[in-house]
């Protein structure tokens, strides 16, 4: 990183560097501006911290930078008030410029502080003041609110002062400090208002405040009066109380979040005109890696519910672009419903990875520590560089997601993964006082792409790639997702928050969706059959044949005999879970023409079957023809349409030795569907469908395919008999 590397520099030789332009930036580059020099503390180099530079470095500020390497001693609220560090430290610096007469110094806070514009106009304003000295300015007094009766009265704007950023003539300042002999941990605040309040002081030096925030925006008390302002391909913040444009924006106190959202847009990383112009810095390529030299990742699994559509979620696992022996797994399944699906998928692929480390359901260990176990298990492994971790509710399209994240670069970044069809997603844009979601501005338009880029956010869930270097400094507490009264999810964000270490969102392509988990069921055998409702697009991938959309182009559908339609409907997965689950259910009709399962008793033509609603599947039957078969019915017999109810439905076991076959008869129905289930020539042999009155005989049945005719009347057909094996057809009277 350019940035990374002035910095380094500057720790190093403690010298003034004109911090230079280039890539998107380059348009908005001025001349550096000799009389100004802007001087910050930074012990060490946080996300926000490099913000900073990078605002520094589009507008060619001239910085310096103040502490690099000395251990921070200062602002531990449960302790002190903190900051005195920075006064020493500015003290200091500005003894080789307190004879500059002309030069102007602007100190400022570096860790939570963007540049909104460049030095012309910050000196414009300044000269504007016509004082040897301005501090920024907010709305609540701090840290002693005894104070606030010695402050000169206003009659517009902000009127206490804030340490947070302040400019003026070198001299003058170096008046200023010239008076501190605090400890580092007292509060510059406190003294810089004692300075302030001090009539002759103030009268003397030439000190004034911001009041209106025309250089300086605390968002602290001030949130709601700043929003963004977009020209001309820049982004400013906007004081609409006061109409002004903030040079320096500050996200003092508890606005860190407020100003990391404002920090997404300005001064130019996402405009209207432009996009995102920074989404590509920084960029890791992977492309010029070979194989054994890819990053070393641990994919972290949590399976902490009874969650649809698990085996679907190894065979994803498994078409990741990225070499198998370069990743390690960690796999934590709280839930003894999926033991198998963990268990055949490690029998059938373990050894494809590096490693594998699996926290059973029988150890019952909980979500927040198995969360914790995953971090340490790659924490303590020197070889270890990013946790890839991923919640089996999470629908992974996209087989570049991993590389994608990688290739991005950030200390922790997730994909855009959210609900389909809601606005529900795996971030939050805000968070409310109390730290649950609020909506952002820009929220709905990330969500549904209206806005693309990466955004810094202050929460993410479900799935995100997380650097190791990051677990061993700023995030290496063991307990990083347990407390008492939030959910681990939300403990994480906030412990990664307090270590002011940034959180990204990309939505710069697509990479996949959240599952409902909401009425997942795990009664029966097969149970994502039942989830036709709360996870469609799933459902229909699973179950519904590959080519079943050609049917609508013209193509797959025949007609084997005169108004009977063939097409393809089920794939072989549905066949065979329909086939297990009720041979599971086990309670097959006699035969006979006795049946109390019927309205009346009596079936005047009887098969050996069980119906719909005896394995509870009768409403999900119905949406199925509603949405699969109706549409065929009205493709295929013009001015019908259906409205899918039906009576009957119900699979149908023919055996020789038990029911071969099904004498003539008219079905109750306007039309019947009539799928096959298993193979002829492989599970059975003979069986088919004959239409006495054309003579026509359908019996090379296709497993997944559906014979569609019309029920009463025209169809007279008989089943052909079995004569080997067991054949299964599902049979629906459609609209009787």
């Amino acid at each position: 990183m350019k940035g990374t590397n002035v910095v380094k520099l500057l720790a190093v030789v403690g010298l003034i560097v004109i911090l230079s332009m280039n890539g998107s930036c380059a348009s908005s580059r001025e001349e550096p501006t000799d009389n100004l020099l802007v001087l910050t503390v930074a012990t060490r180099e946080t996300d926000g911290f490099k913000r900073f530079i990078r605002s520094a470095k589009f507008f060619n500020y001239s910085i310096k930078v103040l502490g690099r390497g000395e251990k921070w001693k200062g602002e531990n609220e449960a302790k002190t008030l903190g900051g005195g560090q920075k006064v020493r430290l500015l003290k200091s610096a500005l003894k080789q410029y307190e004879d500059k007469e002309n030069l102007i110094i602007l100190f400022t806070d570096s860790y939570d502080v963007i540049f909104a514009s460049g030095p012309k106009e910050i000196l414009k304003k300044f000269q504007q003041a016509k004082s040897k000295v301005v501090f920024s300015a907010e709305t609540l007094i701090y840290p002693d609110r005894h104070l606030e009766t010695k402050y000169p009265p206003v009659t517009n704007g902000k009127r206490f002062l804030s340490s947070g950023g302040f400019m003026g003539y070198a001299p003058s300042l170096s008046q200023i400090v010239s008076e501190w002999d605090g400890a580092d941990s007292d509060s510059d605040q406190l003294f810089y208002t004692k300075v302030f309040l001090d009539t002759e002081k103030r009268e003397k030096i030439g000190i004034s405040l911001d009041h209106r925030c025309r250089i300086f925006q605390n968002l602290n008390g001030a949130v709601d009066e700043v929003v963004l302002k977009f020209e001309n391909g820049r982004v400013r913040a906007r004081n609409v109380d006061s109409d002004t444009l903030p040079v320096v924006v500050h996200g003092n106190g508890p606005t860190k979040l407020q100003l990391n959202y404002l920090g997404n847009y300005i001064p130019r990383i996402w405009t209207f005109e432009t996009g995102c112009t920074v989404c590509d810095e920084d960029i890791q390529k992977l492309s010029v890696l070979k194989d054994d030299e890819f990053p070393l990742v641990l994919i972290a699994i949590y399976i902490e519910q009874p969650t649809p559509f698990v085996s679907e979620f190894f065979k994803r696992l498994l078409a990741l672009n990225y070499p198998k022996k370069r990743l390690q797994l960690f796999i934590h399944n709280h839930e003894a419903h999926h033991d198998s699906n963990v268990r055949k998928f490690l029998e059938e692929y373990q050894s494809d990875f590096s490693g594998v480390k699996v926290i059973g359901s029988e150890q019952n260990v909980e979500n927040a520590d198995a969360r914790n176990m995953g971090m340490d298990f790659c924490r303590q492994n020197s070889d270890c560089e990013y946790v890839f971790s991923i919640d089996v509710d999470v629908v992974m399209k996209n087989s570049d997601t991993l590389r994608i994240l990688m290739e991005q670069n950030r200390p922790i970044i997730t994909p855009l993964v959210s609900r389909q069809g809601k606005l529900w997603s795996n971030f939050w844009g805000a968070l409310s006082a109390d730290g649950y979601y609020a909506r952002s501005e820009d929220y709905i338009d990330i969500v549904q792409g209206r806005r693309i880029g990466v955004w810094n956010v202050p929460y993410i869930s479900n799935i995100y790639l997380v650097k190791a270097s990051i677990l061993r400094t700023e995030l290496r507490e063991i307990n990083m997702f347990q407390s008492g009264r939030l959910d681990a999810d939300m403990v994480f964000c906030q412990n990664v928050r307090n270590q002011g270490v940034f959180m990204y969102v990309t939505n710069r392509v697509e990479f996949g969706y959240i599952l409902s988990t909401a009425n997942c069921k795990t009664a029966y055998l097969h149970n994502d059959l039942w989830q036709i409702f709360e996870n469609p697009e799933d459902w229909r991938e699973k179950y519904i044949h590959q080519n079943y959309s050609q049917t609508f182009e013209g193509k797959l559908i025949e007609t084997p005999c005169p108004d009977v339609y063939w097409f393809p409907l089920f794939t072989d997965t549905a066949c065979d879970h329909l086939v297990e689950e009720v041979e599971h259910y086990g309670k097959w009709s006699s035969g006979s023409s006795t049946d109390t399962r019927i309205q009346g008793g009596y079936e005047n033509v009887p098969t050996i079957d069980i119906h719909m609603n005896q394995v509870g599947y009768e409403k999900e039957w119905r949406k199925m023809l509603q949405d699969y078969v109706a549409p065929i019915t009205e493709l295929m017999y013009p001015g019908y349409y259906t409205k899918a109810d039906f009576d009957l439905a119900f699979v149908v076991r023919y055996k020789p030795d038990e029911q071969p076959f099904l004498r003539p008869h008219h079905d109750a129905s306007t039309f019947t569907i009539n799928i096959a289930l298993n193979r002829p020539g492989i599970d059975y042999e003979g069986g088919g469908s004959r239409f006495l009155r054309y003579n026509c005989s359908v019996t090379d049945s296709r497993k997944g395919w559906a014979l569609m005719h019309p029920g009463r009347l025209t169809h007279y057909h008989e089943g052909l008999p079995t004569i080997s094996g067991t054949r299964y057809i599902s049979v629906s009277f459609v609209d009787p």
